[in-house]
This record gives C-alpha cells, sequence and structure tokens, in this order.
C-alpha cells in the first residue's frame, strides 16, 4: 500500500463484512507493529507511513462502531460466497453418502 492507503477509505470500508473488516484490522495492526519495530531500529523509510496505517486503524474502528450503534447499515456477506459454501455442504454430503454405501 501506498502512503495514504487510497483502498482504505471510508466508502471501500462501508462496502466491507465485519469479518473483512476485521481481517483488515488485523493485518493494519500487525503492519503497525512492523513499522514501529522499523522506526525503533532506525530502518523505517518513511514516517508518514506511520501516520496512514494509525488514520486507516481509526477509520476501520470508526465503521465498525458506526454499525454497532446503528448509524451505518451493516453488509450482509455477498451471495456468492454462501452459494459457494451451499455447493461444497451439498458435495460434502453426496460424498458422505456414497463412502456410507
Amino acid at each position: 500500500m501506498a502512503i495514504g492507503s487510497k483502498d482504505l477509505n471510508m466508502e471501500n470500508l462501508a462496502e466491507l463484512d465485519n469479518s473483512a473488516l476485521t481481517e483488515q484490522l488485523r493485518k493494519s495492526k500487525e503492519e503497525l507493529f512492523n513499522l514501529r519495530f522499523q522506526s525503533a531500529t532506525g530502518q523505517l523509510e518513511s514516517n508518514g507511513r506511520l501516520k496512514s496505517v494509525k488514520r486507516d486503524i481509526a477509520r476501520i474502528y470508526t465503521v465498525l462502531r458506526e454499525r454497532e450503534l446503528g448509524i451505518r447499515e451493516e453488509v450482509q456477506a455477498t451471495a456468492v460466497e454462501t452459494d459457494k459454501k451451499a455447493a461444497k455442504k451439498s458435495k460434502k454430503a453426496a460424498k458422505s453418502e456414497d463412502d456410507a454405501k
């Protein structure tokens, strides 16, 4: 990601479901940890990146909190993902029936 994190603006974050947001939050926190470590050892190339990642984390927390309070509508998982999961389950069920015979 470049400085400024154009892919983590409020519009893009609002389109993600809660599980995707928590995953992005985990990645951002991990990146912040690595950046702080680089800063402490003098290997950090861009101090602006620290600020950018902190703001990204704050944006994610804001969207999660707004959903918790009902200010922002919660996005449901896409239908494609649920269709894939249903297809997987039916394949497993068919396979287990074949194995039982």
